[in-house]
């Protein structure tokens, strides 16, 4: 297929001919397929359908003696922390646990702040006028949601294939009102990208004008690889040790979960965080809680004892994500790849694929499918404030449809991205 931009208007309009009897085609078949949410199929979830059996057996009964029913040990259990001390390269001392959701913790952490401030603050965050934080996009919608109710101002910084852009990242820190920036740094996403060794040092050691500046690094997808080849395997520094070692020990807040390992919404989270920040934040997360839930996290570690054990459940987990991925990627470079009019990158593990439609498209695009019965995130849910300045990218979530629904998805998709590309030329 010959590029769109360099077709004819006679040519284009042609193509759109064929591509309107192709949109008749789908609407026939009254689709009602959803490509909108990362969550895991049935069949994932049901790989750990044997999480709490032979729990009530067990004795209740941690290593050193400690009955997980009860109140008590409210940082996790010592086991829980050093198997995620162990996962993410720290000491277990670093590692808070909490219940189903690593968001959770994020916005309880950013709360913290705007109530009390950091432990290196000089006044609550909820006091600085023209508060600010930095949004590398695309990005996750629910991260921005989060620092927009807590009264920031969404600052958006591009995402390049090593990380944020770092020499902007640089500038904007010079501001005394940024007070932080949101980071996924392991496939990314919706892009997949993998933050580079270079890329993680210029983040723990640049100079900011904030003394109490943090990053929310939420390591989300560290062991959702899709090879089993480690040389496609994204993998990053400790940050909390490269932070300490730039001199900058307090600057990151670490999270994990097992959301998409065990059961969505109901795994484990923690957040993983230095001496200072932890004795910080425990002064006031021992008011909010006496403990979380030890019973899942003894679930959990009994079902998960070590790291070998996480990564041979991860590479089940695989097993059903790839040709997923694989389909999906396969039908845009067919449909796609030609016209010129989209490109994307293909990531190696995450759950998402993040495409670049033709300019001033993708809303109508994204309308289009849903009109033929394919939803998909809105436009510029991957921006801040919803809005996508170049109304460009569409994030796509193959996980959790069968791949018969994937496939006609994504041609749908094709089509719709193709469609819409002409007549955005043609008004030209």
């Amino acid at each position: 297929m010959q590029s769109y931009k360099e077709m004819s208007a006679e040519e284009l309009r042609e193509e759109r001919a064929f591509l309107l009897t192709k949109i008749e085609e789908f609407r026939a078949m009254n689709l009602s397929l959803d490509m909108t949410r990362g969550k895991p199929s049935p069949e994932q979830l049901s790989l750990s359908n044997d999480l709490f059996v032979g729990l009530e057996n067990s004795g209740y009964k941690t290593e050193a003696g400690a009955d997980v029913r009860n109140y008590g040990i409210p940082a996790g259990l010592p086991e829980t922390r050093e198997f995620f001390a162990k996962w993410l390269g720290t000491v277990p001392e670093n590692i808070y646990v909490g219940n189903g959701s690593s968001l959770n913790l994020m916005f309880d952490a950013l709360m913290r702040a705007v109530v009390f401030g950091e432990h290196d603050s000089e006044k609550p965050w909820g006091q600085i006028p023209g508060k600010k934080w930095l949004c590398p996009v695309p990005g996750y919608d629910r991260h921005f949601k989060v620092t927009e109710k807590l009264g920031f101002e969404l600052i958006p910084v591009p995402l390049k294939e090593d990380g944020p852009d770092m020499d902007i990242v640089e500038e904007l820190v010079k501001d005394p009102t940024v007070l932080g920036m949101w980071s996924v740094p392991c496939y990314s996403n919706p892009d997949g990208y993998v933050y580079s060794p270079e890329v993680c040092g210029r983040l723990a050691r640049m100079k900011t004008a904030a003394p109490d500046f943090r990053i929310f690094w939420d390591n989300a997808y560290s062991v959702h690889h899709l090879y089993d080849d480690e040389s496609k395997q994204g993998k990053l520094p400790d940050m909390l040790r490269l932070c300490a070692a730039a001199g900058n020990p307090s600057r990151v807040y670490e999270f994990a979960s097992t959301s998409k390992i065990t059961f969505a919404g109901a795994g484990i989270s923690i957040i993983a965080m230095n001496k200072d920040n932890m004795e910080f934040a425990t002064k006031i997360l021992n008011v909010q809680t006496i403990g979380n839930n030890k019973i899942n996290q003894y679930a959990h570690i009994r079902f998960l004892p070590d790291l070998d054990a996480l990564k041979a459940h991860m590479k089940k987990h695989a097993a059903f994500l790839r040709p997923k991925f694989e389909l999906t990627l396969d039908i845009m470079d067919r449909e796609l790849a030609d016209s010129g009019i989209a490109k994307w990158n293909k990531p190696l593990g995450g759950y998402f694929v993040s495409v670049f439609v033709y300019p001033g498209t993708a809303t109508e695009t994204v309308a289009l499918c849903k009109e033929l019965g394919v939803a998909f995130t809105p436009a510029g849910a991957t921006y801040p404030y919803g809005k996508d300045p170049d109304d460009s990218n569409i994030r796509i979530a193959p996980s959790f449809p069968s791949l018969p629904d994937i496939e006609k998805a994504v041609e749908v998709f094709s089509v719709c991205a193709k469609l819409t590309a002409i007549e955005k030329i043609l008004e030209a």
